[in-house]
């Protein structure tokens, strides 16, 4: 029997990234599985107010820090929620204000910085352990990722290839999606992402022991439905209208092989589990913002599900 424990979507999360790595000796798993959206939304300033006083805003809220202890508990604290912190200047912010390149420039140093520290974690705490890791970076990454994780000692890219989980499971993965309203790194059409999926599926031996791994949940699941929005991108009646935003695609390549499980991610909101005819779709969720891991514990035994249990911690 194999263990596999998966978790998506932690978006810069530095907690979030830690309990995921120290998942496997928790839950006593055999495989750690991230399904995408390693990469956090955006840079917090603390900005220097002369001498040791600092001033920073998170989550619309103003913090006055005064000394090191202060400053270094707050870059904590803002890691944890998925953001950057980056210590700064009033006369830094005004030319960075006057140019957005620069601000660009800021934030992939910031999340390549962030990246190599995740990865340089896990090389440390899985060496020396059975547990096997595997990630791949999802619609919100940066291409440069993927050339990072080949560099690590521990963690495994799954992107667009079969890897066998063990004697019994292989594994297909892409943290592609369909097209969304914030025209991300990794988006394409349905079209594109059926024939994605099928170069890879050339690769498995056996479809109805297969693991599908892919960012974007099927269509009209239930694991998909997320507040619809505006044309200024703002949620209707107030997030209370939901819509389902999957793939179709996704959907097809299921009713018609049958795979043994199918792992998503994409939707924070469409935390759960069902079933598309014999394929059990999971949908996680994401709390990372919370400093929550969302993930779900998976219990396979030669072309069999065991168990199946979503968790939060």
């Amino acid at each position: 029997m194999t263990k596999l424990f998966f978790a998506t979507d932690v978006h810069g999360s530095d907690i979030c990234w830690k309990k995921f790595i120290s998942a496997g000796k928790f839950y006593k798993a055999d495989v750690l599985i991230l399904g995408g959206d390693l990469t956090g939304k955006a840079i917090v300033p603390i900005i220097s107010a002369g001498g040791q006083s600092y001033r920073a805003v998170l989550l619309e809220q103003e913090f006055c820090l005064q000394g090191e202890e202060e400053v270094c508990e707050m870059e904590k604290r803002i890691r944890s929620r998925g953001y950057y912190p980056y210590r700064t200047t009033p006369d830094e912010i005004q030319e960075l204000e006057q140019n957005p390149s620069r601000v660009e420039t800021l934030f992939v140093q910031q999340v390549l910085k962030t990246f190599e520290t995740w990865l340089a974690y896990a090389d440390e705490k899985l060496a020396d352990t059975p547990i096997r890791c595997f990630v791949s970076p999802g619609n919100d990454d940066l291409f440069v990722l993927d050339e990072m994780v080949q560099q690590s000692k521990r963690v495994v890219l799954a992107e667009g290839r079969s890897i066998w989980l063990d004697d019994h499971h292989e594994m297909i993965s892409t943290g592609w999606s369909t097209p969304t309203p914030w025209h991300t790194y990794r988006e394409e059409s349905e079209e594109s992402l059926s024939a994605r999926i099928d170069e890879m599926f050339q690769q498995v031996k056996d479809p109805r022991r297969c693991v599908f791994n892919f960012h974007v949940p099927p269509y009209d699941s239930g694991l998909d439905e997320a507040p619809e929005l505006t044309a200024d991108l703002r949620p209707k009646l107030a997030g209370n209208s939901l819509a389902p935003v999957g793939s179709r695609a996704v959907r097809q390549w299921i009713e018609k092989h049958h795979p043994l499980l199918g792992l998503f991610g994409h939707i924070h909101e469409g935390r759960g589990a069902v079933y598309l005819g014999r394929t059990l779709c999971i949908n996680p969720g994401s709390t990372y913002e919370q400093g929550l891991l969302c993930g779900a514990l998976v219990a396979l035994d030669k072309g069999k599900i065991k168990s199946h249990v979503l968790t939060q911690g």
